[in-house]
């Protein structure tokens, strides 16, 4: 796509912000609701962030007046994806900087009660069905300034809503595209899964070129009820001159299943806090990362796995690869409530390093109120084994292709938990074009 000009970009001043309600045409009940989180927004910048999440983090360098909301109308133009054209979708949807420019679901699913579109027209459309969801029950907006300031300004985003027992076979695809320089993607994601129901969403982000610097200011939000099933897949892939901050929530009910796969490969400075909580007895959740850092990039996660209630399972691994002066952040927590009993909750983090000069910050943590429960952490940070490579070139590759089999090696454990062969295929594609840069 290629976008008009913006005449006039709307900043997140608080000028900017009634210039973006005037271009809004929504509800009293919603404009309402962003009036709300704005205030929240300027109070919160007044406070500190949480100093164990962000010290890690350097935004001396980070300018929010460098980013607008783009009012420019996208036209037709072709991102360079990983997973759009590599398989069969029930139901898809493009936003290009904020906005929804396609949007697509089978004629059976839309019999069978299922919503898959843009949540601007969805939420509005179906009030009674998704305002409940919407910024309450997961992501909360006086979180930290960056969900205030996502809640005050949200454009656009993908909504999934699949009624009690409807089982989605076919996967559906949502990708997030950047076009004009300077602006910030600020869509949320909002998946309910009815008690019973089952569905598989992949979703991905692009920029529309290697220069385009830009922002997202994003939110997931993932419901999943009673006995449901959801596998949720978000592949991380801007360019190198994005800033992508999100907050993501997961919450499972009872005698649920949420797998819960993540890859961060592109930005400049990524940041994203996950948190996933098991609401219900017998609640199970896994939660699998993919990181591949080079060049100058810092990519953070702050995850959480929150077990509220007995018989709860979490299990999260992630994989992290760092290269160049690249830096990989990851923090992780297991809390257990004082009523959780019989809690099994496992959190691990390896990092391998490609160069010297790469760092990975691997920091595992409990906080345990029951008494009978099974909880476990680990972190690994290792280089390179040079005798490894030597041994594959040894054997006639090269020595791109022996860097290729010791990383695709270290992450197949993560692959092997992935049952899309679709996603597996997708990121051993992704790696390969990563370790491919600078060579």
């Amino acid at each position: 796509m290629s976008a008009t000009a913006s005449s006039t970009p709307i900043t997140f001043d608080e000028a900017g912000f009634e210039s973006f309600l005037s271009t809004r045409n929504e509800p009293d009940w919603l404009l309402q609701f962003r009036r709300e989180a704005f205030a929240l927004y300027q109070q919160k910048l007044e406070e500190p962030l949480e100093p164990e999440e962000y010290r890690r983090l350097d935004l001396r360098l980070f300018r929010p007046e460098k980013y607008h909301v783009s009012d420019a109308s996208p036209e037709e133009t072709t991102f360079e994806t990983l997973m759009q054209h590599r398989g069969e979708f029930g139901g898809s949807i493009v936003q290009v900087d904020g906005k929804c420019v396609s949007s697509s679901l089978s004629d059976e699913l839309k019999a069978k009660g299922v919503l898959f579109g843009d949540i601007s027209e969805l939420l509005i459309e179906h009030r009674e069905l998704l305002e409940p969801y919407f910024l309450k029950k997961a992501v909360s907006p006086d979180a930290d300034r960056f969900a205030a300031w996502h809640s005050a300004f949200w454009t656009g985003g993908a909504v999934l809503y699949v009624p009690r027992n409807v089982e989605v076979e076919e996967p559906l695809y949502s990708l997030i595209g950047l076009l004009e320089d300077g602006a910030t993607d600020l869509s949320h994601t909002l998946v309910i899964l009815e008690d019973g129901a089952s569905a598989t969403l992949l979703e991905e982000t692009s920029s529309a070129s290697e220069e385009t610097a830009g922002l997202h200011m994003g939110a997931v939000e993932l419901i999943v009820g009673n006995e449901a099933r959801l596998r949720y897949v978000q592949l991380q892939n801007w360019n190198d001159k994005v800033h992508h901050i999100a907050h993501q929530s997961g919450r499972v009910g009872r005698d649920a299943m949420a797998q819960w796969t993540v890859a961060g490969l592109g930005s400049k400075l990524m940041h994203i806090h996950q948190d996933v909580h098991l609401d219900g007895r017998g609640a199970q959740a896994q939660v699998n990362g993919v990181t591949f850092a080079t060049d100058k990039q810092l990519l953070s996660y702050y995850t959480q796995q929150t077990h509220h209630q007995p018989d709860t399972y979490s299990d999260l691994l992630y994989k992290q690869v760092c290269r160049d002066k690249s830096r990989c952040v990851w923090r992780g927590m297991i809390k257990v409530d004082k009523i959780a009993q019989k809690t099994d909750g496992y959190q691990r983090n390896d990092a391998l390093m490609l160069s010297s000069s790469a760092r990975a910050d691997a920091i595992p943590g409990l906080e345990i109120e029951a008494d009978d429960v099974r909880c476990t952490h680990g972190a690994t940070a290792g280089q390179v084994d040079e005798e490894q490579v030597f041994y594959a070139m040894c054997r006639g590759l090269s020595r791109y292709e022996a860097m290729h089999m010791i990383v695709e090696g270290f992450f197949a454990e993560v692959y092997d938990r992935i049952p899309v062969e679709l996603v597996r295929e997708t990121l051993s594609h992704a790696v390969e074009i990563k370790l491919g840069i600078g060579e």
